[in-house]
């Protein structure tokens, strides 16, 4: 399988690019994110791509981040979600943005990506909750035995979802100074920005 291409762009438009890699010109499909940071044609780029083998064709999915094709990886594996309106999501939100409509169970904000129904919207969320942290890292839980964990625990027996309290220490951790960063002020600082 082809996980990595990297060569000169002879060609772009929303939705692909042409990539010539050693005298080889290969089509890959891209969301908007990837187009957006694409550098002018015949520079040379480098794309992480997923690659599908169907009996009929063999498509390539293009993207700029490692994030980005994991998080392609993850919709596609949902039931119903195909490779096109897996870009479609790609193309429509960043993909922290969707992690976090995910992680709070947004249906509405889901809903308005084009091809995605109310339905689509909360497959996505059943499926893909509490699977998103590999895509976005301030997702993932703090360090067990520390102060961060405590304060996760806590905040989670109050009743906040686990990727909001996740992402919200996180933020708080990288925010706050170390000495500041103690069960007690985790948690009230936390509760400020999870109640806003």
């Amino acid at each position: 399988m082809i996980g990595l291409l990297s060569g000169k762009l002879i060609d772009k438009d929303f939705s692909g690019c042409l990539l010539d890699v050693n005298g080889v010109g290969y089509e890959v499909l891209i969301p908007l994110s990837t187009f957006d940071v694409l550098p002018l044609n015949e520079e040379k780029v480098t794309l992480f791509i997923h690659t599908a083998v169907r009996e009929d064709a063999i498509t390539l999915y293009g993207f700029a981040s490692k994030a980005e094709k994991q998080l392609f990886q993850q919709l596609i594996g949902v039931s119903g979600v195909g490779g096109k309106l897996a870009l479609n999501v790609l193309s429509a939100m960043p993909a922290a943005s969707f992690c976090a409509a995910v992680a709070s169970g947004d249906v509405k904000t889901l809903s308005r990506i084009n091809g995605v129904g109310k339905r689509t919207a909360e497959r996505l969320i059943v499926e893909l909750k509490g699977k998103l942290a590999d895509v976005d890292p301030a997702a993932a839980p703090p360090e067990n035995g520390s102060d961060a964990a405590d304060a996760a625990a806590a905040l989670e027996q109050l009743g906040f979802k686990k990727d909001a309290v996740n992402k919200t220490i996180n933020t708080l951790l990288a925010e706050l100074p170390p000495a500041e960063c103690t069960v007690e002020n985790l948690i009230r600082s936390a509760l400020l920005k999870l109640n806003f």
